[in-house]
């Protein structure tokens, strides 16, 4: 009768522990589950809402920048990088901010002949990095990107230069040219610019600075690319004859002034006049026929 008793209450035991581990399992993978999803929510919830942490928290603050930059969403990244920086300025990544500050504008330009004004803000954003940030390690890529940000500039110039050459604006393209080689001497670009400065002067009869120009090109920049074209020119200018530039003033045919100074070489007319300084009968038409008495010829580039 005991065991009759004992049999069922053995089965139900059984039953319970099957029943409870059959729980216990299918559980499990809910609360997995879960978990997995408030983490993969993570993410989206610093872009939510507007809470203190969302605003001034420095983690969350760069979790959003670094995400705006994975996506290539630059300006947005510069906002959030550059609010990192107003609120944590001593903060152990801030120089990590200023270089991804940096690189968000360097990364907004892409060709040369766009709006250069992100290539600016980089190159600006860079040495402030050097500047506040010194022996940071970001220090040798903080200069690499100068000098790219420094060329990037020196092709928008060079850019400009040719439009302008090509309009046969030449005051103008000579101005961009002439930066060129002033500011950024060491750049890819300025033994290009450099021909096209003394191809500019040549085009505005400056010969004797063509020249010059042209002297400068084959010392400090022998592998040039225009070096054919170079030698072409500078032959073609020992073989023309000056050009001139006709500017009104008071002068007398004999070199004086009409108020009895000296024409513009300085010396008395019976004195030879210097190379720059042509005499009035140099310029006589094919009908022989003399500019008026009232003139000075110069060469353009020398100032009358």
């Amino acid at each position: 009768m005991i065991r009759l008793c004992v049999m069922p209450r053995l089965v139900l035991l059984f039953a319970a522990a099957i029943l409870s581990v059959a729980v216990s399992c299918s559980s499990a993978p809910k609360s997995s589950s879960a978990s997995s999803k408030s983490l993969s929510g993570t993410d989206e919830q610093i872009f939510m809402g507007d809470t203190i942490e969302k605003n001034y928290d420095p983690n969350v603050i760069m979790k959003r920048a670094e995400a705006f930059f994975e996506k290539e969403e630059y300006p947005e990244a510069v906002i959030e990088y550059q609010h990192f920086l107003d609120l944590h300025r001593v903060h152990v990544l801030a120089s990590y901010a200023q270089f991804k500050l940096g690189e968000s504008h360097f990364k907004m330009k892409k060709t040369a002949d766009r709006d250069p004004e992100p290539v600016y803000r980089a190159l600006e954003t860079f040495e402030k990095l050097r500047k506040d940030f010194p022996g940071s390690q970001y220090d040798g890529d903080a200069v690499d990107r100068i000098h790219a940000c420094h060329n990037m500039i020196a092709e928008a110039y060079y850019l400009i230069g040719q439009f302008y050459y090509r309009r046969e604006a030449y005051l103008a393209a000579a101005h961009r040219f002439e930066a060129i080689t002033k500011q950024w001497p060491e750049m890819d670009v300025a033994g290009e610019a450099l021909y096209y400065l003394a191809l500019t002067y040549s085009d505005l009869g400056a010969d004797d600075w063509a020249r010059e120009k042209l002297t400068v090109l084959a010392e400090r920049y022998p592998n040039n690319k225009f070096r054919a074209e170079s030698k072409q020119l500078l032959a073609r200018l020992e073989t023309r004859q000056p050009a001139m530039a006709v500017a009104m003033t008071g002068v007398s045919s004999n070199g004086t002034s009409a108020n009895g100074a000296y024409g513009l070489n300085g010396a008395r007319p019976h004195s030879p006049s210097p190379p720059t300084v042509s005499p009035v009968s140099a310029l006589r038409d094919a009908n022989g026929v003399s500019p008026a008495p009232r003139t000075i010829l110069c060469r353009l580039g020398i100032w009358c």
